[in-house]
């Protein structure tokens, strides 16, 4: 028993000199306090500087002509001519097509034919009337004397009614002659077919026809189509987000593949009142001038919205931004101790490449790149950092204390 508890305490004894041992080497390693942390983290830091940084949004959408009609005829027939053809130029008021028109000038003869009947029916029972008017007067003369009976000019005054009503109904018959005739006649103008509206420029362009001479048509078939190419209207749709930021009037740079390089300067003229519940988009219309005709309805084009602008304010790259616990900044580096430090933010305008900082006002270096790896006073290595420090911004000599490129 003594022995085995001999044994246990040479044991104790050789652990508490082992322990002793590496207390002594590892201290001699760290150096003289020098507590053990978190590994240095190598990093790349831009310089805080001011710039001007703007709100802008790209959208695509088609263009379409600002308006555009289909030209018909109010009347069926043979097309027997047509006289414009795809990208033709058009005036307004001219005669696009013409309609075989026998049949109908075949109904102004007739109802030309009838309302002359109808004349000759008036001036008959205007005629008649005469008669029975000069009739009704002798025997009234002839009764007030006792010559005639009263049944005679009885049977006189009721002639005189009667003829009365007959001129009374060839007078209407003459208008309803004449109301035909007028259809007819109107008819007939039908199959002569003019491009026609009211406003916007005096010439516009045939973009589509649908049919060849010859065809029979129904009325209101489509004939050709009629465009107006000198403002064309981009129709794009807007997001909920960016709905409030739109204005009438606001400028709008539209862009196309088909002129690579080239730009045309819109205007917003229409915004929709609701966003359509399927996509909560809202439909925006920007008129862009096509006065060189380079732009074609149907292009797909790109729409660049600048929303707002701020010049000359402090600005960080977007690559730089952070969030710790929920809440958005950057980490500035001090060269001298080569710790970062993070900053909250509330920022303004952020596009793709800066953020606007609004608060706090902040200066120096900020991290870009390897920020994901930092907290709150972590240390950190800066690009060609040595013993006499990283070299200058710009290429100038290295300085004593250590400083980060811009």
């Amino acid at each position: 028993m003594k022995k085995f508890i001999f044994i246990i305490i040479i044991l104790a004894l050789f652990g508490l000199l082992g322990w002793k041992v590496y207390q002594k080497v590892s201290a001699s390693s760290e150096g003289p306090g020098i507590m053990p942390g978190p590994p240095p983290v190598a990093i790349e830091a831009k310089r805080v500087r001011k710039a001007t940084v703007r709100d802008i949004s790209l959208f695509t959408g088609t263009l379409y002509p600002r308006s555009q009609y289909i030209v018909a005829p109010k009347v069926g027939g043979r097309l027997e001519k047509l006289l414009v053809n795809i990208g033709d130029r058009v005036r307004r008021g001219q005669l696009i097509a013409l309609l075989e028109d026998e049949e109908y000038q075949r109904q102004v003869d007739q109802a030309k034919a009838e309302l002359e009947v109808a004349e000759a029916k008036i001036e008959e029972s205007r005629s008649s009337l005469d008669i029975a008017n000069r009739e009704l007067e002798r025997l009234s003369t002839l009764r007030r004397s006792n010559i005639t009976s009263q049944s005679s000019l009885d049977t006189a005054e009721a002639q005189v009614k009667a003829q009365n009503a007959m001129y009374k109904s060839a007078q209407a018959q003459f208008a309803q002659k004449e109301a035909a005739l007028k259809a007819a006649q109107v008819r007939l103008s039908y199959t002569s077919i003019n491009a026609s509206w009211e406003e916007g420029d005096e010439y516009r362009v045939v973009g589509e026809r649908f049919v060849d001479e010859g065809t029979m048509l129904a009325p209101n078939s489509s004939i050709v189509s009629i465009l107006d190419n000198s403002v064309l209207k981009a129709v794009i749709n807007v997001i909920e987000r960016d709905y409030p930021k739109l204005k009438k009037g606001q400028e709008a740079v539209v862009s196309t593949d088909a002129w690579p390089g080239k730009s045309f300067i819109g205007r917003i003229v229409r915004i929709a009142p609701l966003l359509k519940e399927n996509s909560r988009q809202a439909r925006v219309e920007v008129e862009v001038p096509n006065q060189e005709n380079l732009l074609k309805p149907g292009m797909f084009a790109r729409i660049r919205i600048e929303f707002a602008r701020h010049e000359d304010v402090t600005v960080v790259p977007t690559a730089a931004l952070v969030k710790r616990n929920g809440i958005e900044g950057i980490f500035t580096v001090d060269p001298g101790e080569r710790k970062a430090r993070f900053i909250p933010l509330t920022l303004g305008i952020v596009n793709d490449e800066l953020a606007e900082v609004v608060n706090p006002p902040i200066s120096g270096m900020v991290v870009t790149l390897g920020q994901h790896l930092l907290g709150d006073g972590s240390p950190v290595i800066l690009p060609g950092a040595g013993k006499g420090g990283p070299p200058a911004a710009n290429g100038a000599p290295a300085r004593p204390t250590q400083e980060a490129r811009p």
